[in-house]
C-alpha cells in the first residue's frame, strides 16, 4: 500500500523508496521524498533500529515523518531474502554504509540489479565509493574541514568558525534526494537503474567552491570583495545581536542618512560607493560596531523597522522563531497530527509552497518496526521478533 498526498496532484506518489540509512544525511534525503508523497520504508535492524531513535528523539521525529518502518536482520539469509523481495517492487534503495559493506552482505548494486534492473541505488558516504579517503570514518565537521568551508572568511577579523547546523550532511542529503529523483525519473525512458555515489565531502565542496576557489588569487582571503564591513553581525548595548547587510549603495545611504543625526560619525560620504566601502572594510566594520554598541536592542529594533534596509534581529532561541509574525503567517511551523509521542512535536513544513497544495506534516515518525507485517504482507503474529 503506497501512501498518497492529500490534495489534487500526485507529487512523488507511486515512487517506493527503501531507506537503509541511519542518522541525518540519509534520513533528510528520504524525508524530502516522503514529504512529496513517495512511499519511504525505513529498513531497520531488530535490536536498536536507526541510531537517531536513541540520540535525539525530537530530531528523529522531524527526519522520519511520513515514513513506514520495517524490521529486517540483514545479517541473516532470511532478512536478506526479504529485502531482495522488497527490492523487486521498489524504485529506489538509499543506504549510508561505508563502501563495500553492502557487497560483503551480498546486497551490493549488482545483486540488487539482478532482483530489479530498474532499481536506483543511492549510496551516501563521507568521501565517496573510491579514493584514498573512501573507507575513512567521519562526521559533518570533518567533511566541512576538508571541503574549503573554513577557507571562506565571513568577516574582516578572525577565522571562519563552525555553525551549529550540519551543513555538509544537509548539503549531501539535498544532492542525494535531487539526484535520486532524477535517476528514478530517467528509468521511465531507459528502463535501467543506476548506482549513485554521493559524497558528503564533495557536496560541501560544491557549496564552498564558488567562494573558496577565487581566493587562490589572493594573498589574504579577507581581501575578497565578498567580505565587507557592512555585512555582519553586530552586538548592541544590552548584549543582543543584530544583522546588517547594506551591500548595495542605496541601503547604505538610507541607513547613514537616517542615523547621522543621532550618530555624527556617520555624517561622512567617503564610503557611499560600494568599492570605497569594500576597500575600507576594516574601518567600516569598526565604525558600525561602535555605533551599534551605543543603543540597546529595543531602540535599534524600533528605529531599523522604519527603514527599508536589509537588517534583522538574531534569533538565538527556537521560541523567537516561533513568535515571529512572518513565521506564523506563512504557517512555517506546524504540529503533526496523531503524533505517537506523549507530547505534540512542532516541526518545520516542507519549505516550498506548491500552488496545487502540499500537506507535508501528515504523519508521525513510525515506531521501530511498526509496519513490518504490513510491508512484508504477513500477519502481525508472523512478524513478531523480527
Amino acid at each position: 500500500m503506497t501512501r498518497n498526498l492529500t490534495g489534487a496532484w500526485p507529487g512523488l506518489a507511486g515512487l517506493r523508496v527503501l531507506d537503509l540509512s541511519r542518522l541525518l544525511p540519509g534520513g533528510f534525503a528520504t524525508l524530502m521524498m516522503a514529504d512529496l508523497g513517495a512511499d519511504v520504508v525505513k529498513v531497520e535492524d531488530p535490536q536498536l533500529g536507526d541510531y537517531g531513535r536513541l540520540v535525539d528523539p525530537d530530531a528523529f521525529a522531524a527526519l522520519n515523518r511520513n515514513k513506514r518502518s520495517v524490521v529486517l536482520d540483514l545479517r541473516t539469509e532470511d532478512g536478506r531474502a526479504d529485502l531482495l523481495r522488497l527490492v523487486r517492487d521498489s524504485d529506489v534503495v538509499v543506504e549510508s554504509y561505508r563502501p563495500g559493506v553492502l557487497d560483503a552482505m551480498g546486497l551490493g548494486y549488482d545483486r540488487l540489479r539482478e532482483a530489479n534492473p530498474r532499481i536506483v541505488l543511492c549510496s551516501i558516504t563521507g568521501f565517496g565509493q573510491t579514493g584514498p579517503y573512501a573507507r575513512r570514518p567521519g562526521h559533518d565537521l570533518n567533511f566541512l574541514a576538508l571541503s574549503g568551508f573554513f577557507a571562506v572568511p565571513h568577516r574582516t577579523t578572525g577565522r571562519a568558525d563552525r555553525v551549529g547546523v550540519r551543513v555538509a550532511d544537509l548539503a549531501g542529503a539535498m544532492y542525494a534526494a535531487y539526484a535520486t529523483v532524477v535517476a528514478a525519473f530517467a528509468v521511465r525512458t531507459t528502463g535501467e537503474g543506476q548506482h549513485l555515489d554521493v559524497s558528503l565531502h564533495e557536496a560541501a565542496a560544491a557549496w564552498s567552491g564558488p567562494f573558496a576557489l577565487p581566493l587562490l588569487e589572493r594573498a589574504e582571503p579577507v581581501d575578497s570583495p565578498l567580505v565587507t564591513g557592512d555585512n555582519d553581525v553586530f552586538t548592541v548595548a544590552d548584549g543582543r545581536r543584530i544583522t546588517l547587510a547594506t551591500f548595495e549603495d542605496k541601503f547604505w545611504l538610507a541607513f547613514r542618512h537616517a542615523l547621522a543625526p543621532e550618530f555624527p560619525e556617520l555624517d561622512d560620504d567617503s564610503w557611499d560607493r560600494r568599492p570605497a566601502r569594500t576597500r575600507a572594510k576594516h574601518q567600516v566594520a569598526a565604525l558600525l560596531a561602535g555605533v551599534f554598541a551605543q543603543r540597546d536592542f529595543a531602540w535599534w529594533t524600533s528605529v531599523l523597522s522604519g527603514l527599508d534596509i536589509p537588517w534583522a534581529p538574531v534569533y538565538e532561541s527556537a521560541g523567537e522563531l516561533l513568535a515571529d509574525p512572518h513565521t506564523a503567517e506563512r504557517e512555517l511551523v506546524g504540529t503533526l497530527p496523531g503524533s505517537a509521542a506523549d507530547r505534540p512535536r512542532r516541526q518545520v513544513r516542507f519549505p516550498v509552497r506548491f500552488g496545487a497544495g502540499l500537506d507535508s506534516l501528515r504523519g508521525a515518525a513510525p515506531a521501530h518496526g511498526e509496519h513490518t507485517a504490513e510491508v512484508l504482507g504477513r500477519r502481525p503474529e508472523t512478524a513478531e521478533g523480527e
